[in-house]
């Protein structure tokens, strides 16, 4: 459990590092891409979950 911690955060720091770099590369979308695994293995998981469930059912109340 320890190591996925460190691996989710150290993948963390470099997608931030990536994205404010304002150079996002294929390498970097990889980076992305791996922060996502690993932040859905860990047990923050399900608030994610929840979070973006909550985001998406206030986006599609909106009336245009």
């Amino acid at each position: 459990m320890a190591i996925s911690i460190s691996v989710v955060l150290l993948l963390l720091i470099l997608a931030v590092v990536f994205l404010r770099n304002g150079a996002l590369k294929v390498s970097h979308a990889l980076v992305c891409v791996l922060l996502g695994f690993y932040l859905a293995s860990t047990s923050m998981a399900p608030t994610i979950l929840s979070g973006l469930t909550a985001t998406a059912d206030i986006v599609g109340s909106l009336q245009p």
